[in-house]
């Protein structure tokens, strides 16, 4: 863990340089506006350890799998975001001398991230080898009004020295993504131009042939003469700028950049485009444009800010977490997803996972318009067929459907066999995700214009994938990874046998409804599905009746898999603090015989169907489960502290939601230097919202059960229920449920009724119990 974040409600604040953290800082101080964004480099040169990283959102290469292995059924490809044209480039020379942070003396150094305001900014003042001193402060924003541009302000000051300053902005294109499999560049130059002021530069992917425009354009504010030298080579435009300086004198910079993609555009519209946008930014300004990103932001902030009051780490936590979701997904784009990474690191190929429907929908849900959470439901269904064909490569049949581990364009393109083949879980937290925003929004009628298909062919997937034990005279799952990738090839995982039912249960429920109320679009369904309802029915049936579910009668918990106990029931506690994080110290092997959980397993399915089980069920399968995870994944902490939460066991429950809210500001699994875990900060918010404050969803009335951390004097949040927009307030006096939208409600609080009639506020004292 590294706490170097100076702790602020509102900034996340870096004061001093430290190289060896620098990987970590650029992906923590992060820009990003849903269609594109960018790490934190630094605008001059930086020779120092660097992940250079800007993107745009939908653009990927398909990079040939590696492995030493072949195996049928592997993915040719593993989709990849691209590290695109990086143009925040300024480079600085004062005389012969490059700014270059790495090699020279730094000091005064201060990075802020706004959250409020959504723009970074940085100043520093450095010493270069000769003793001359630049002083630098900078400001960078992508925007979230015209959301393909985005724009810097440079200032640079001689401090004490007069002598010619050499300034040149740029756009490189030449760029390569670390985690290239073969070392490859994707792209290829297809136009560029330079002229004055303004720098034009179109890319092409290789293979998938998407073509992006890059633009900029830059501004001098001084009073002295200047000529532009204009830079044009293969893949890179610029310009070259020399202006005379004394000391205590300073020149501003501002470049306006756009990025445009032929995903928006036809291609032999995409120059001009480029230069319409550049054009119209550019005749904004600076200020203007910085006016509008606050007022957006500050428009965001009312949807889905989370305030609490007396504990400064866990404010920043959340508003950190609820800023970057922001900066990754508006939902304005049904093409678009969520991926691992966002705009801040390559790791992960920043495709789509199971994570989206299970840990990002509940946030939409409940912070934005139920059509954000719609889209990324279609997402899925428009990939349904891709499902289809992924689940024959694996021998698979008569329309059933595996989703992919990982994606782009819906089919699989995750390599490691462990995964690719076994960890087929993720189709259940698609279902789930269709159930949940049923469930939430009341719109039944997704099932049938698009629900009922992906959930009878992910049905038929686990009607397939289970087969007869003669010995049990049961079904079996076999050979499959549950959502613990410490265990891989397992029999009979307890949460992948569960939602596998589940998923059949559900599947006929939506059956029986869209028959009795859609009969028409019914039979048209089951007439494309090719869906014999009494022979398919009758057989999930018979499925869910016999179902093997691994279980210790004498602890009482379901076991993981078989043979669970097998292993040395040895807890976290008694590790060797030196072995953490396993997964960077342990050979694989020896991870695999351990008993250790990388995340919630057992305890994921209890969470998801928490109404199937009693109070005592949870809690021993908890206090079984929890001493043994070691919590190296980020989607782990955040299910812990609801289920903690849900027991009652207040202080777990805020040890784990300081753990997930503050993962990668406090760097606690020592890999945000990768990129940020964008899909386990929904899980930030559920922490709060499902966690402290219980918020639950049961027979179509939104229910409440909150408590206080001690640490806290207060929180407060909005969700947006059925068109209603409710503000919850939890302080050491009690309770106070406020409607904001004028629309009469009825919601449960502590188990009772609370009726909400206009714009009314209802007080509930902590003399309840419940609330004590």
């Amino acid at each position: 863990m590294k706490k170097y974040i100076v702790a602020d409600e509102w900034n996340i604040i870096e004061e001093g340089f430290d190289p060896h953290l620098n990987k970590i800082s650029e992906s923590i101080f992060s820009l990003g506006n849903g269609r594109m964004g960018q790490r934190a480099n630094f605008e001059e040169r930086y020779s120092g350890e660097t992940l250079q990283g800007n993107y745009v959102a939908g653009i990927y290469y398909p990079d040939k799998t590696r492995v030493g292995w072949w195996k049928n059924g592997y993915p040719e490809y593993f989709a990849k975001v691209l590290n695109a044209a990086n143009w925040i480039g300024i480079d600085i020379k004062a005389g012969e001398e490059t700014l270059d942070l790495y090699t020279a003396e730094v000091s005064d150094f201060k990075r802020i991230l706004n959250m409020k305001e959504g723009y970074l900014q940085r100043e520093f003042t450095a010493k270069l080898e000769s003793g001359k001193m630049l002083q630098v402060h900078a400001k960078r924003f992508c925007s979230i009004v015209d959301d393909e541009a985005a724009a810097i302000q440079y200032c640079v000051k001689a401090l004490n020295f007069d002598d010619t300053l050499t300034i040149t902005p740029y756009i490189d294109g030449d760029i390569q993504n670390q985690d290239a499999n073969y070392d490859e560049k994707f792209w290829e130059e297809v136009y560029r131009e330079v002229k004055g002021e303004e720098a034009y530069l179109t890319l092409r992917t290789r293979k998938t042939a998407f073509e992006v425009c890059t633009a900029t354009r830059f501004t001098l504010a001084t009073d002295r003469d200047y000529a532009i030298e204009e830079l044009s080579r293969e893949k890179y435009v610029g310009a070259r700028v020399q202006v005379n300086i004394k000391a205590g004198e300073e020149i501003n910079v501002i470049k306006y950049a756009v990025n445009l993609s032929s995903e928006n555009y036809p291609k032999d519209q995409l120059l001009q485009a480029g230069k319409d946008l550049l054009s119209r930014v550019s005749e904004k300004g600076f200020d203007t444009m910085l006016q509008e990103q606050a007022a957006a932001w500050a428009e965001k902030w009312s949807e889905s800010d989370i305030i609490i009051k007396g504990d400064v780490e866990a404010q920043q936590g959340i508003r950190f977490n609820i800023f970057q979701l922001n900066q990754t997904y508006t939902g304005e784009d049904e093409r678009l997803n969520i991926g691992p990474k966002g705009f801040t690191g390559e790791k992960y190929g920043g495709s789509t996972y199971w994570d989206t429907e299970a840990y990002c929908v509940p946030f939409y849900l409940a912070t934005a318009s139920p059509d954000v959470t719609r889209k990324l439901l279609i997402y899925r269904y428009k990939h349904l067929q891709k499902a289809i064909e992924n689940a024959e490569k694996l021998g698979f049949k008569d329309g059933a459907a595996l989703y992919p581990m990982v994606t782009i364009n819906g089919e699989e393109c995750h390599n490691e066999w462990e995964i690719t083949f076994e960890e087929i879980h993720r189709n259940g937290a698609i279902a789930f995700a269709i159930y949940n925003y049923i469930r939430y929004t009341g719109d039944q009628e997704y099932l049938s214009e698009y629900g009922l298909e992906v959930l009878v062919a992910i049905a038929r997937f686990w009607s397939q994938r289970v087969n007869w034990s003669e010995a049990r005279k049961q079904y079996v799952m076999l050979g499959v990874t549950g959502p613990n990738e410490y265990e891989n090839n397992v029999n009979n995982n307890w949460y992948t046998n569960t939602m596998a039912c589940w998923c059949m249960k559900y599947a006929i429920e939506a059956l029986d409804y869209v028959s009795g109320k859609h009969p028409d679009r019914y039979i048209e369904l089951t007439t494309k599905m090719s869906f014999d309802a009494h022979k398919e029915i009758q057989a999930w049936k018979h499925i869910i009746d016999h179902m093997y579910y691994p279980k210790d009668e004498q602890l009482g918990v379901f076991l993981q898999q078989d043979g669970f106990l097998d292993k040395e029931l040895k807890p976290v506690t008694e590790l060797d603090p030196s072995d953490r994080p396993l997964n960077q110290k342990w050979s694989w092997d020896r991870i695999l015989r351990s008993v250790y959980i990388k995340q919630a397993d057992v305890l994921q399915g209890l969470y998801l169907l928490e109404d199937q089980f009693d109070e005592d069920t949870l809690r021993r399968n908890f206090d079984f489960y929890e001493p043994l995870t070691v919590h190296e994944s980020s989607l782990s902490p955040c299910v812990h502290a609801i289920l903690a939460a849900k027991l009652g066991d207040q202080k777990r429950a805020y040890e784990f939601y300081l753990r997930t809210s503050r993962l990668d500001l406090d760097d606690y699994n020592n890999d945000t230097e990768d990129g940020l875990h964008i899909t386990s900060m929904a899980g930030t918010w559920m922490s709060v919202v499902e966690g402290f404050a219980g918020m639950r969803v049961r027979d179509g009335q939104l229910q409440f059960h909150p408590f206080l951390p001690k640490k806290w004097e207060s929180f407060s949040f909005n969700v947006i229920f059925r068109g209603t927009v409710i503000n919850i307030s939890v302080d050491k006096d009690g309770v106070c449920l406020n409607n904001r939208s004028g629309t009469a409600i009825t919601v449960l609080l502590f188990g009772k009724a609370v009726f909400l009639e206009g714009l009314s506020t209802v007080n509930v004292e902590s003399h309840c119990a419940e609330f004590q």
